[in-house]
């Protein structure tokens, strides 16, 4: 069950089925479980398939999830965000066992320029810190439709 911290009901159900139908989401098995105004919360079991050749859970799998939580917190204050740079901070290695937490943030929200962070934790410990910077490509209809800038 997604939590709802305020944003409005359309929006937050048509995020929750946006997110629900997005093919990458459920490749990787990304999930979102709390969104806020400005703010998203995502988690993902890792498994051995998101693991490198070293048998280590892969980073992009951590920035995938950080890229997601930034993304959907963009979304919830009704704009769509395209990714234009994303740093990524790996801090300490994330565990094949358990749950991966990204919470992500808005920082400022410009009229074509979106910042925002986020935090990747493995069972509760801090493993990545990630920033990024999201082209404003228009807002959000809860009704399906988006309002693209030319």
């Amino acid at each position: 069950m997604v939590k709802n911290l305020g944003i409005d009901t359309a929006l937050f159900e048509y995020i929750c089925r946006s997110i629900e139908n997005t093919p990458f989401y459920k490749l990787m098995g990304i999930n979102l479980t709390a969104l806020g105004p400005g703010e998203a919360e995502i988690q993902l079991k890792a498994t051995p398939d998101h693991t490198n050749p070293l048998g280590l859970l892969h980073g992009g799998v951590l920035m995938s999830i950080a890229d997601a939580a930034m993304g959907n917190a963009i979304r919830s204050l009704g704009i769509t965000g395209v990714t234009a740079d994303c740093s990524t901070s790996f801090l300490a290695s994330a565990s094949l066992e358990g749950i991966l937490q990204a919470k992500g943030k808005v920082v400022k929200a410009g009229k074509r320029l979106v910042f925002a962070r986020a935090e990747v934790f493995s069972n509760g410990q801090i493993v990545a810190d990630v920033k990024g910077t999201f082209v404003n490509v228009g807002t959000i209809d809860p009704r399906g439709k988006s309002d693209q800038h030319e």
